[in-house]
């Protein structure tokens, strides 16, 4: 049976809850993050404030410039957490296999669940229906072969929409879109694209491997393999993962060294509270680079035994950071970090008497822990993974 993935994607996450609580500002401008007045950042923007070009994870400050009749709305962590809850236990109705990608976005492989509930676009309308009868929300959902075609079509007709492509029509869906919806390619390489006479998906696979790599190393064939639809990563949960990370691409390159420690130490503290909330913990964490040009390198270093504290993955990770950056420091366009050897946590061999240093490290993770799941991520952090002021 040819292999069936599931994209869902849910629309406007925090907004749609906030105008499922308050009927009153539906149709309105909402911005969901931090205060204005500080560093705070945008989680959301409704679909009306997007009109004026408000984003996720644009300051705040600037999104009321471009909005400035926007309503400004706090996170409330707690309630969305209780409906993202709700909204996977609707997917593992379907299939054991969900790999969750945040709060309000997962990949389900529902390829062995045909016989009990029927072909893909059944399947993708039941759980829609199922998950706005308990929530009173919407999904949108893309049906593909694979992951990265799965993700692109539950893009292309939002909100509440239902995209199946099938293997047949792959080169169809593709070919006239633009080269920025492959995965990896933004700004700066559809700009050189361009310089290339390359602006469409069509163009990028009429161009050989070979010329793609000589331009953008190994991230190349990546690029020319998802111009064909071409994408063989299986939907893996975390209970099942082999490495969990976290991992950002720059719109510009990074050249600063302490914006990189920043956004780093944000990265190891979703990671940790990753291995956290899944019972596990790790021996060997890896930084991944890429350059401008898409050079990509790799750094790794072995824990004597397996961890699942933040504080000690952030001196792993900062240790190979500050390794690389004193002998070949470069703008960056990409950083990540992930942990592997995964093992349950319950199963690692423990000191008789743990470091006091690492009771304090254990209880500071579970109170942040906590206050996040009540109050969502952009309630409270580290102070060193807070944006300096301008």
């Amino acid at each position: 049976m040819p292999r069936c993935i599931l994209h869902v994607d849910m629309d406007e996450f925090f907004a749609a809850i906030e105008k499922l609580d308050h009927p009153e500002l539906r149709g309105r401008c909402l911005l969901i993050g931090g205060d204005p007045r500080g560093r705070g950042v945008v989680s959301t923007a409704s679909y009306e404030a997007r009109v004026f070009g408000c984003r996720s994870a644009m300051p705040m400050a600037t999104a009321l410039r471009l909005c400035p009749q926007a309503v400004v709305l706090r996170p409330r962590g707690q309630r969305y957490h209780e409906l993202s809850e709700q909204i996977f236990e609707v997917l593992t109705e379907f299939t054991p296999l969900v790999e969750p990608l945040s709060i309000d976005e997962a990949f389900l492989d529902v390829t062995g669940c045909q016989r009990l509930f029927g072909p893909p676009e059944r399947i993708a309308r039941l759980l829609k229906d199922r998950i706005r009868s308990r929530t009173g929300l919407t999904a949108s959902v893309g049906v593909a072969p694979n992951k990265f075609l799965a993700k692109l079509a539950s893009d292309l007709r939002k909100p509440d929409g239902l995209v199946v492509i099938e293997p047949e029509q792959v080169q169809a869906v593709l070919d006239p879109l633009p080269v920025g919806r492959i995965w990896g390619i933004g700004a700066a390489a559809a700009g050189e694209l361009d310089k290339m006479g390359v602006r469409t998906i069509a163009q990028l696979r009429s161009l050989s491997p070979r010329r793609l790599a000589e331009r953008f190393g190994s991230a190349g064939e990546h690029f020319h393999r998802l111009a064909q639809g071409l994408d063989d990563r299986e939907v893996t949960p975390d209970s099942q993962a082999k490495s969990i990370g976290q991992e950002q691409t720059f719109a510009q390159d990074v050249d600063d060294l302490d914006e990189l420690r920043r956004v780093l130490l944000g990265q190891v503290e979703q990671v940790g509270r990753r291995l956290r909330a899944g019972g596990l913990a790790g021996r060997t964490v890896q930084l991944k680079i890429r350059y401008g040009d898409f050079t990509t390198l790799t750094r790794s270093t072995t824990r004597d035994q397996p961890t699942d504290l933040s504080d000690e993955l952030w001196s792993s990770a900062a240790g190979l950071l500050e390794q690389w950056s004193s002998r070949s420091f470069r703008p960056l366009r990409l950083l990540g970090v992930s942990v592997s050897q995964l093992v349950p946590r319950s199963g690692r061999q423990l000191p008789l008497f743990a470091p006091p240093a690492q009771e304090k490290g254990r209880r500071l993770d579970q109170t942040l822990d906590r206050l996040v799941e009540r109050f969502g991520e952009d309630a409270i952090s580290r102070a060193a993974c807070r944006r300096k002021e301008p």
